[in-house]
């Protein structure tokens, strides 16, 4: 029988091709002995006897060969995943090398300047080195006559050595003294996660720079200082300063030698420590695309209908997740980019992104066959990993304070995909064990028996629209004949705050002359928070209810305001036959204004405003400017931002079914954020979520400010109250 030919197969083949054309290009070089005749070049090996030649020649490609199994053995691990679609076709190529390029040209990295402009510094200095290297030995395998590193050639190619060798150790300096000084100097995210791996590498590559120059200085040296080496700005004055110590040769090999040591030990730690991320990052974002919105979880097969071979659900064991995410786990570079924007870890939780990252990589290292060096060590001085376990190594407790912001993969400068992995193994908690939180149990009756997580009535779901004649009311099944189907979610129909906000948009729909119904009763709650809490088959089952629904009735287009119920209806529904076109009310109210069909002409709010950007509308589906847009379009408004907005804007703590869930540990997320608006100055919070609007009250309300001195209220609420007053001060006028 055939052996299929493997990823890991391909990786050992091309680390033997490369071994064997580094040995090669070394036979060659010494059995033809080209030479150049040019008086300003340099020999190469000049000055370095025969064995060491030899040495190097020998003991470099047994090092890439040893890296490549070693790099096999991690890729073998990575193949012991569930399938995940990552291939490049036509369509997503474009997509594939944008991202591609994003990382290999530091623009993910350089979202946060400081840390972006020091890793640049390595990154590139690095790569000029090692074309630089590279550039010297091609020279040195070329015929006399093709040779053409000589004259204003070498001069320039050695101004661009030392001038990258200069930026390459000032870049380590920064790095170490980043990583290992003064406090005040060490961001947090860094200091809680520094090891003794740390200096090892830091010092490999320092010593790689260093013993450069150090080599370069004695070479230049025992070659009499010839004048064409002085554009080697570095190297030169370094000469200067040792020429005529005596034993310069002597010394020139002895920097050679610890020059060719230090790039040996970066040949051996490559394979084995966090160094792996030069080769596994640019690929994992070059695979980040995928055939799924990113504001989707992964879809499950049905289980409502029971149409699945598959024996256990979630993820429990490595072999659960996809291979790209275990690729994600040899992806990490540890940075904690993900640790340092987490609601869950700054209020005190025992969530950290990056140790759901490293933990599941350490589960899949140590049970591997062979097992393969872990990720950073997690913190314990002996981690102990008796079985392929998740659960060994990762508590309820980490997965259970997640409120899925999508914080973490949001700013991933390498596109690791966290969040699905606590999602996934919330799957498998719910589904396989029944272990989750005991407030979910309420709120997992209320969607089975009611259709909503507020064990309401299904017959109340209109009530809040009784007196208003303008909001019709259809029949589940019946023909959708109003251009919109109005969907006002559990929260707008339920919720007294958030009833408000249902009747605002239908005021304002009535006045852009737009026509829309409701389903009332025969709408049931999307099952947004029964998926991202694990329980997938009642998701399944009141999606596979609405869009049966939705369907039959031949609905095409949809506003909600709950941007859960839109990214599902948008981005989930999708997995299981319903295709609609959805919109979020702050989407619609914005191209309603720049229409002309909502007049707020002459609609004020005198009145410092801060918006607070919802995850599931904002990171989950990009929409950052339309709710700015809305509320910016009124006049004297003064819209100001908080420290963190946009994509770096901290959620409120009612996400992933946290909403259902108390909070016991640390500081309440919503408190938090809230201070954090409040410090804005701003007697107006507006929200565009029903879940932010209830936290962000509670927040400010616990802050122990009153509504009369700051009023929270969504989007709808605000423009609504702006564009009554402007007519109650019409008619007065009249």
């Amino acid at each position: 029988m055939r052996t299929r030919i493997k990823p890991h197969h391909i990786v050992v083949a091309l680390g033997v091709a490369i071994a064997l054309f580094t040995a090669l290009s070394g036979i060659v070089a010494g059995v033809a002995g080209f030479h150049s005749d040019s008086p300003i070049t340099r020999e190469v090996f000049g000055n370095i006897p025969a064995p060491l030649k030899v040495a190097f020649y020998t003991v470099i490609p047994a090092l890439l060969v040893y890296g490549a199994v070693l790099f096999a053995h991690r890729v073998k691990n990575w193949q012991r995943g569930r399938p995940d679609n990552r291939r490049t076709t036509l369509h997503n190529a474009k997509h594939r090398m944008a991202d591609f390029r994003a990382g290999v040209y530091m623009r993910t990295l350089l979202r946060e300047p400081g840390a972006g402009v020091m890793h640049s510094l390595i990154y590139f200095s690095f790569l000029i080195l090692l074309g630089v290297t590279t550039t010297l030995e091609v020279d040195h395998q070329l015929p006399d006559g093709l040779k053409f590193l000589h004259g204003d050639v070498y001069r320039a190619y050695s101004a661009v050595g030392d001038a990258a060798g200069l930026v390459f150790v000032a870049g380590m300096v920064w790095a170490i003294l980043r990583r290992f000084g003064p406090p005040a100097w060490r961001p947090y995210r860094i200091r809680i996660k520094t090891s003794a791996e740390h200096a090892v590498i830091a010092g490999v590559l320092l010593a790689i720079g260093v013993t450069g120059f150090g080599a370069e200085a004695f070479r230049i040296a025992a070659d009499g200082l010839p004048d064409h080496e002085r554009w080697s700005f570095i190297g030169y004055p370094l000469a200067t300063l040792v020429d005529g110590s005596g034993a310069v040769a002597g010394w020139h090999q002895a920097w050679w030698v610890a020059h060719v040591i230090a790039f040996m030990a970066f040949l051996v730690i490559l394979p084995t420590t966090m160094l792996r991320h030069m080769f596994t990052s640019p690929l994992n974002m070059y695979l980040s695309h995928r055939d799924r919105p990113k504001g989707a979880m992964r879809p499950m097969p049905d289980l409502v209908e029971g149409d699945t071979e598959l024996e256990t659900f979630g993820a429990s064991v490595v072999e659960d997740f996809s291979w790209k995410q275990l690729l994600d786990t040899d992806a990490c570079t540890m940075c904690g980019r993900c640790t340092s924007v987490c609601p869950a870890h700054a209020t005190g939780k025992p969530l950290d992104p990056r140790e759901i990252v490293l933990k599941t990589g350490e589960v899949m290292a140590r049970t591997g066959s062979p097992p393969t060096s872990p990720p950073l060590g997690t913190g314990e001085a002996e981690v102990q990993v008796p079985a392929n376990w998740m659960f060994e190594r990762i508590s309820n407790e980490e997965l259970w304070a997640c409120t899925s912001c999508r914080a973490c993969d949001e700013i991933c400068p390498v596109n690791i995909e966290i969040l699905d992995k606590i999602l996934d193994m919330r799957r498998y908690l719910t589904l396989m064990e029944s272990d989750f939180p005991s407030e979910l149990g309420q709120a997992f009756r209320g969607m089975e028996n009611s259709s909503n997580p507020w064990s309401m009535s299904q017959t109340e779901r209109a009530d809040w629209a009784r007196d208003l004649d303008g909001v019709r009311v259809i029949a589940g099944g019946d023909p959708l004949d109003a251009e919109y189907l109005y969907w006002v979610g559990c929260a707008g129909s339920f919720d007294d705050k958030n009833k408000k906000v249902a009747r605002a948009m239908a005021l304002l729909m009535e006045r852009a002359g737009i026509d829309f119904a409701i389903l009332g009763p025969a709408e049931n709650c999307t099952g947004d928070s029964a998926r991202r809490s694990g329980n997938e088959y009642l998701f399944q089952m009141l999606a596979s209810a609405n869009i049966s629904t939705l369907n039959s009735m031949g609905v095409r287009k949809i506003v909600t305001q709950c941007p859960h119920c839109f990214n599902t209806l948008a981005n989930e529904y999708p997995q299981l036959g319903g295709h609609y076109e959805v919109v979020h009310h702050s989407q619609l109210l914005d191209a309603l204004v720049a229409e002309g069909r909502l007049d707020l002409e002459g609609a004020t709010l005198e009145e410092r405003v801060v918006y607070h950007d919802s995850c599931y509308l904002g990171r989950h589906n990009d929409v950052y400017l339309a709710p700015r847009r809305v509320l910016g379009a009124l006049g004297g408004i003064d819209l100001v931002e908080a420290p963190r907005n946009g994509t770096k804007g901290m959620c409120c703590g009612a996400g992933g079914a946290r909403m259902w869930m108390e909070e016991t540990i640390g500081t309440k997320v919503n408190d938090e954020r809230s201070r954090e608006l409040l410090d804005t100055g701003a007697s107006r919070i507006a929200t565009a979520c029903p879940f932010c609007y209830i936290m962000m009250d509670d927040g400010v309300r616990a802050a122990g400010v009153e509504e009369d001195s700051v009023q929270v209220a969504d989007i709808a609420l605000h423009v609504l109250e702006a564009v009554e007053a402007r007519d109650s001060a019409a008619r007065a006028g009249d």
